[in-house]
């Protein structure tokens, strides 16, 4: 797995960076080579922040968390990542390595959901619009996304407010 590194608003020293590899070594056995981890450390009021995404296959799974000790918060994503892939795992096999799951886990502790179920499909016209009046459009509705085809791009588009208040846009992106 090759590790990516963003530091904002402080510095990463060598020391978290050998930490870093050595924990994000437990999930070696779930990803081949090309798997990418982008580690994002952001320092903000004193608290420090570690972003985990790794894309592997063209799936992405990612975990954040903050707390007062940089090292406490990289733990604390490593083992969310770990729970994710573990609780999903009869729906991972088949796009995770072959043998990640050879240890066996106790699905009982960890919760292992067989499938999903919807329990709504909704289907409403898509106009175009830019991402402004997306915005107005969630607040409007009450809602926490909206989705909408982008006036510009022409592609179906999220916008989505975030636990900070702010707001977000996810745009599609060809698969590479």
């Amino acid at each position: 797995m090759t590790i990516k590194t963003i530091a904002r608003n402080t510095t990463v020293r060598d020391s978290f960076k050998k930490s870093l590899d050595k924990k994000l070594a437990k999930l070696d056995r779930f990803f081949d080579d090309s798997a990418v981890a982008t580690v994002t450390v952001i320092h903000e009021n004193g608290r420090e922040t570690v972003e985990v995404t790794i894309k592997s296959g063209g799936m992405y799974f990612r975990a954040e968390k903050t707390t007062n000790d940089r090292l406490d918060s990289l733990d604390a994503v490593v083992d969310a990542l770990f729970r994710q892939i573990v609780k999903n795992k009869t729906k991972l096999e088949k796009r995770l390595r072959k043998s990640a799951f050879d240890e066996g886990y106790d699905d009982d502790f960890i919760g292992t959901q067989s499938t999903y179920e919807v329990v709504k499909s909704k289907r409403f016209p898509v106009k175009p619009m830019d991402v402004e009046e997306a915005i107005l459009q969630m607040n409007l509705v009450g809602h926490n996304f909206y989705m909408f085809r982008n006036a510009h791009s022409g592609e179906i588009c999220v916008v989505y407010r975030r636990n900070d208040g702010n707001y977000g846009l996810l745009e599609p992106e060809e698969e590479e």
